[in-house]
């Protein structure tokens, strides 16, 4: 068995090519990022690299259930206008990449299930086995019979611990089914107690065990209207923590995927299982199989290539996801797509920040050449200009490569202090996804997050400052002391965005 390994973790190997993020060597820094991600390449250079999700309360496991669908669906979904060599590969690729060969030959997901009340595992589980392609493994999860009580302090400090050997060891067992692993891939939501409390908590146990290997978090970002009296306090203490252990947070926000559900998907009565899906969507059009740029096979390890291409520096770890067209079948059944089209409109929403197709201002600029730094942060406010760090294209489909994509290399959407060809990526693959003949997805570092962050930050702070059920937290192990830090450590990371 091999198991991918490295000499140093990504952020050292970092920190010792970085001094800070205005003055360094981001090209030497990109090179050091890709040395670590593939020296070992040649020990299993025909082997690819699996991923292991780890799906962490309700909403973990509700939308991990959605994405293994998703996936097992796309890889198996005949696609005409392709060679068979060609959609042979890309099945192999994400089969191998997400299932494991189970008993009778059934795939496997490579998944561990956690949440301490029984329903939702139960659920998830009965309804994979439904599907007749994939099932969960028989002794893939974990459960109990009480909650946390929407209490990030219970499921960090008391449940994380009181079960993190039975959830390490389900972890190992996926891990060992792996030749080689690519990292860790875990869902969870901020608002709740299981998958934010217990989830970071779990997310640094991944940290400990595994420390050369690449972990990414789904979040779910809460609706702003609420839908826990505590979320506030809880999305801040997981913010701040998984911004200690994990490689980057790639950001979901309800209200916007509701949002898409309503006006792009034209849903009446949209559920839970209708944002999942919409998640579930954007998620697999980043993590199934695409060529990188120069390579003339498929990624082996999706997760370093992303980190590689995403996240230049640990002070920015926040990730968020745009991807078009989204519509409803009906809709799609009459509609054409072009690659100048559709990037058009994904390079004005990465501009002016705009979550869906629907409703782009189109009046929203980039800084004209010349300015300074400061000045150019001047002009971004006034004018809502979105600045980016790091973009992931990711085009799926027909004629794909007669796609421009020049428009994300200009110099005017990144931050003074990094080269356009550093901070943008693509990845291609003549395979349509999901139904769609063309889809284009974007994975973005960027200030995207700076005003719900800002706001989330500042309602906790106002309960915090009257001191409103902190007592709740305090008696299952967390001090004030951890919510000023938690506080500190997120004021840190909005000044560091908003100065990009």
């Amino acid at each position: 068995m091999i198991l991918w390994a490295a000499t140093d973790s990504l952020y050292s190997v970092l920190a010792k090519s970085m001094r800070s993020a205005q003055h360094c060597d981001f090209e030497s820094a990109r090179a050091k990022i890709k040395d670590h991600a593939y020296e070992n390449a040649t020990v299993a250079s025909c082997s690819r690299m699996s991923i292991v999700t780890v799906q962490l309360g309700q909403c973990g496991n509700q939308i991990g259930q959605e994405l293994f669908n998703v996936i097992s669906n796309d890889s198996h979904s005949s696609r005409g206008q392709c060679p068979k060599t060609e959609s042979e590969a890309y099945s192999i690729c994400s089969q191998e990449r997400f299932f494991s060969e189970g008993q009778n030959g059934a795939a496997s997901a490579r998944a561990v299930l956690v949440d301490m009340e029984p329903k939702v595992i139960s659920h998830t589980i009965s309804t994979a086995a439904k599907s007749g392609r994939w099932k969960y493994g028989d002794h893939s999860s974990f459960c109990q019979k009480q909650g946390s009580g929407n209490n990030w302090a219970n499921g960090f400090c008391v449940h994380g611990p009181r079960h993190e050997e039975n959830i390490m060891d389900l972890v190992r067992r996926e891990v060992e089914k792996c030749d080689r692993l690519g990292g860790f891939f875990n869902m969870m939501s901020m608002a709740g107690g299981t998958g934010s409390g217990m989830g970071t908590y779990i997310t640094q146990c991944l940290r400990d065990t595994y420390p050369h290997s690449f972990i990414l978090n789904q979040v779910t970002w809460p609706y702003g209207t609420g839908e826990v009296i505590v979320q506030n306090y809880n999305s801040v203490l997981t913010l701040s923590h998984l911004y200690q252990s994990s490689d980057a947070i790639l950001v979901h926000e309800n209200d916007t995927v509701h949002k898409i559900c309503a006006q792009l998907m034209n849903i009446k009565q949209i559920s839970f299982k209708d944002v999942n899906k919409v998640i579930a969507h954007q998620l697999g059009s980043v993590l199934q199989p695409a060529y990188t740029e120069g390579v003339l096979e498929y990624n082996r390890n999706p997760l370093g290539d992303l980190m590689k291409s995403m996240v230049c520096h640990p002070e920015y770890k926040l990730l968020g996801l745009r991807n078009i067209p989204q519509m409803s079948e009906t809709s799609l059944a009459y509609s054409v797509f072009t690659w100048p089209g559709l990037l058009k409109h994904l390079r004005q929403m990465l501009i002016a920040n705009a979550k869906m197709e629907e409703g782009i201002d189109w009046q929203v600029r980039p800084p004209a050449g010349g300015l300074l730094p400061a000045e150019k942060g001047t002009h971004n406010k006034q004018l809502r200009f979105n600045t980016s760090l790091a973009n992931l294209l990711i085009l799926r489909g027909k004629d794909v490569q007669s796609a421009d994509t020049g428009g994300f290399m200009d110099p005017a959407l990144y931050t003074s202090w990094l080269p356009p060809g550093v901070a943008s990526s693509t990845w291609r693959t003549p395979m349509s996804f999901n139904r769609y003949e063309k889809s284009a997805t974007l994975v973005s570092n960027s200030q995207f997050l700076l005003k719900p962050l800002d706001g989330i930050v500042g309602k906790a702070w106002n309960m915090f400052a009257s001191r409103a059920y902190v007592h709740q937290y305090t008696q299952f192990g967390i001090s004030e002391e951890d919510f000023l830090d938690s506080f500190t450590a997120l004021e840190q990371i909005i000044a560091s965005y908003t100065h990009l």
